[in-house]
């Protein structure tokens, strides 16, 4: 268990520098000022409105970084910072989130993938580590049958690790059309721009880091079951 734990030392560290990054770059982005004034709320808007979308309502939600796009009542929830300021990062991050919106309007297929495993995704994530340990310990205890709990374990993180893996198109392409939103309409100038896209790459980064962590994780797992066979 010692190599489990580096593992997942390595993973925590990379995962709280990304964040720390994320974070410390959102700040300086909302340093800059939108030039045409709109709010978080109001960029959100035009977009939709400029895709033909009619029925996604923006809405504020509490918190920080909790923006999202929810498919299930078509809403656009904007964090309070986002919603109301008026800078590059708030105009990144609503363009980001109605990019969800759109892939979801135009049935964009990583998407419809990604929304088809949720709720086998939330079984797995919930069952996946209790498996794992419980196969471990009767292993350990001698049990014959504690390698087939493990690899039932397995099986259920790598359900969890392919839901990270087919989260990244969508994630890349929502800021992508983000992007050239914002680029295309004149909505923001050069610097301007050029801020939304570094926080948003950031903001991808931090999925990226989730599903290499995650791969890594399974691939220990994994290596343990093949070990144990031997």
């Amino acid at each position: 268990m010692i190599g489990y734990y580096i593992v997942a030392g390595v993973i925590f560290l990379v995962s709280s520098y990304v964040s720390n990054k994320l974070k410390s770059k959102f700040k300086e982005y909302s340093q800059i000022q939108l030039q045409n004034g709109m709010s978080g709320r109001e960029i959100a808007e035009k977009m939709l409105a400029d895709n033909g979308i009619t029925d996604v309502e923006v809405i504020s939600v509490k918190g920080q970084l909790t923006d999202h796009y929810n498919p299930a009542n078509k809403t656009v929830n904007l964090s309070e910072v986002v919603y109301s300021e008026r800078n590059a990062a708030a105009a990144a991050v609503a363009a980001h989130e109605v990019g969800h919106a759109v892939q979801h309007a135009t049935a964009y297929s990583w998407l419809k993938m990604r929304s088809a495993i949720v709720p086998a995704v939330g079984i797995s994530s919930k069952l996946s580590n209790i498996v794992i340990m419980a196969g471990l310990g009767l292993s350990v205890a001698g049990m014959a049958f504690g390698s087939t709990v493990f690899l039932i374990g397995i099986l259920l993180f790598a359900v969890t690790t392919a839901f990270t893996f087919i989260t990244l198109p969508v994630e890349y392409d929502a800021s992508n059309r983000a992007l050239a939103w914002l680029e295309n309409e004149n909505m923001v100038t050069p610097d301007e721009h050029a801020g939304a896209k570094d926080a948003l790459k950031w903001a991808a980064r931090t999925y990226l880091v989730a599903a290499l962590g995650s791969l890594a994780t399974l691939l220990y797992f994994v290596s343990m079951f093949l070990g144990s066979r031997d």
